[in-house]
């Protein structure tokens, strides 16, 4: 008898610790969605289960604490915020509870408006050139984000910086970037299209900040780009008002820096020791001496290809961009519902224009924004320069510079510019 009894203890003690695994994997809590991903706004429903949940409720965990409790059947949550969530069972009758479940991870899509930045601010690359897209994050400037690029490839960072080095074919296409940070995340960018050209213009110029209107006192700075060693910055304000940056400016190798005043309204470009010509640029300087709260748009200095996005914006001295404006087009308005820029997303022809904004009853000065046909290259042989003015109506000077080449010996070389025509309309 005794005997007898000894075995079955011994077959009881062999037999209980794998019923007492195989009850405790019953007992573990399932925890699914019906979406990984939580959108602005959105919910996300989870739902917390158990093998036998007759008389369960559940607990939902977000890191590792308690956020909310259900009786419903099938421990149906519906969440409104991103994160780590798992889940638990248990029966208020017996104190019994569930292992947890594995975690779900959910990511929490946010509003904030994600732009991609061009240097050199042009579309057009050229084969050999170095370009680096920034990915920006409009109100996220407090958060640490990691970077995600298409077209993601093995040399895609993770950071906001995305450098084309030595550009190729394979350089060429749609460039689009969003941020991560922790559970949260962006949109994708609107696209911005890179196009190649084999040939690249013997000079070019850039100007930082990238818009035509400026405040006095704004340091801008213009750099003329190429394989020239000599540079000559140029500036034409009319009839017999042609100068270059030593008069108005500092100039140091290929850049030169201004301190904006109202004398430096006109049309500035590069010319090369060899008589290359950059494309031209307007810029103009806000009449603000004597106000305080002096108003600029702020929209591209260099014509916008087609197809391309471009955003215009309206400032005042020393803030960032307005809310509330309306943006005209050609004296017509164009948009006002409370938004702080206007977003054309692929610019066409009948985008070409002047713009102006407004804001609590001021008005900014119009300018002109071009558009440059993709199949129509920008031309480097000579600049046609357009400024607008207004005195009595709008007056258009055309300024067209002949380049005229001769040698007197093999060594000796000299240029001479010829006529400037006004037009007043």
């Amino acid at each position: 008898m005794s005997h007898s009894l000894l075995c079955l203890m011994g077959l009881f003690l062999l037999r209980t610790p794998t019923d007492a695994n195989a009850e405790e994997e019953e007992a573990k809590a399932t925890l699914t969605a019906d979406s990984s991903i939580l959108p602005a706004g959105g919910s996300v429903t989870l739902a917390c289960s158990v093998k036998d949940p007759a008389g369960f409720s559940f607990d939902l965990l977000r890191k590792n604490n308690v956020v909310t409790q259900t009786d419903e059947p099938g421990g149906v949550f519906r969440i409104s915020e991103g994160g780590r969530y798992s889940c638990r069972g248990f029966r208020r009758e017996t104190n019994f509870i569930t292992s947890f479940s594995d975690e779900v991870f959910i990511q929490q899509t946010v509003s904030n408006r994600v732009t991609v930045t061009l240097q050199p601010s042009s579309l057009q690359i050229y084969r050999g050139e170095t370009v680096t897209l920034s990915c920006e994050i409009q109100g996220g400037e407090n958060t640490e984000w990691k970077y995600e690029w298409k077209p993601s490839n093995t040399n895609a960072p993770s950071s906001s910086k995305y450098r084309i080095i030595r550009a190729t074919e394979s350089s060429r296409g749609d460039y689009r970037c969003r941020g991560r940070s922790d559970y949260l995340l962006t949109g994708w960018s609107d696209a911005v299209t890179l196009t190649l050209s084999y040939f690249h213009p013997a000079a070019s110029l850039t100007v930082n900040p990238d818009r035509v209107q400026h405040f006095t006192s704004d340091s801008v700075s213009l750099n003329c780009g190429g394989n020239s060693t000599e540079w000559r910055m140029m500036r034409f304000r009319g009839t017999d008002d042609l100068s270059n940056c030593s008069s108005w400016g500092a100039m140091a190798g290929s850049s030169c820096d201004i301190n904006m005043g109202q004398y430096h309204s006109g049309v500035y470009w590069c010319e090369s020791g060899s008589g290359e010509f950059s494309n031209a640029v307007n810029m103009t300087v806000n009449n603000d001496d004597d106000d305080d709260e002096g108003m600029i748009l702020v929209s591209p200095v260099h014509p916008v290809t087609e197809g391309a996005s471009v955003s215009l914006s309206c400032r005042l001295r020393g803030q960032n961009t307005l809310s509330n404006v309306s943006f005209y087009h050609n004296d017509k308005l164009l948009q006002h519902d409370g938004r702080e820029e206007l977003n054309i997303s692929a610019v066409s022809q009948s985008h070409e224009g002047f713009y102006k904004c407004q804001h609590s009853g001021k008005m900014s000065e119009q300018s002109w924004m071009s558009v440059r046909a993709v199949s129509r290259p920008e031309s480097s042989s000579f600049p046609l320069l357009l400024i607008i003015g207004s005195a009595g109506g709008i007056t258009f000077i055309i300024l067209l510079i002949f380049l005229c080449r001769y040698r007197k010996s093999k060594s000796e070389a000299s240029f001479f510019r010829k006529e400037v025509f006004q037009i007043q309309t």
